[in-house]
């Protein structure tokens, strides 16, 4: 029973990530931002099917926080263009919670350490304390 569940809650992320990133790119051009690439890198739907978690990706990494707050306090509108576009597709559209992503970012930072060109056991400083998702 739970693997038909797992099955219906990939699907349904998968149709949410696909019309997000539709939602959240025509914002963004619409709003004057034609310099900021805002990807949603994973979306989690609750077992009864009520909250997704949407993961955003966004570069330039320095207007994450910024677009993050932009993008949260327009949720209900998010929300609502989401139910424009999946109404045939599902009955009842999650509630939305962003998060910022910064998986890319973690491992570009690995990869210059790896590579000598900067050395976190030298400089304490340029380890980020990681938060638990």
């Amino acid at each position: 029973m739970s693997e038909t569940e797992s099955n219906r809650q990939k699907k349904i992320a998968g149709v949410l990530q696909k019309d997000l990133v539709d939602i959240l790119q025509g914002a963004a051009r619409g709003g004057g931002l034609t310099n900021v690439i805002i990807s949603v890198t994973k979306v989690n739907v609750t077992v009864d099917l009520s909250v997704a978690k949407v993961y955003l990706s966004i570069f330039p990494h320095n207007k994450g926080k910024e677009l993050l707050e932009g993008i949260q306090s327009n949720a209900p509108l998010i929300k609502h263009e989401l139910a424009q576009r999946v109404k045939h597709q599902l009955r009842k559209v999650p509630s939305l919670t962003f998060y910022v992503d910064d998986s890319l970012e973690y491992i570009e930072n690995i990869e210059k350490s790896l590579k000598g060109e900067e050395n976190p056991i030298e400089d304490r400083d340029l380890l980020d304390k990681r938060k638990k998702a």
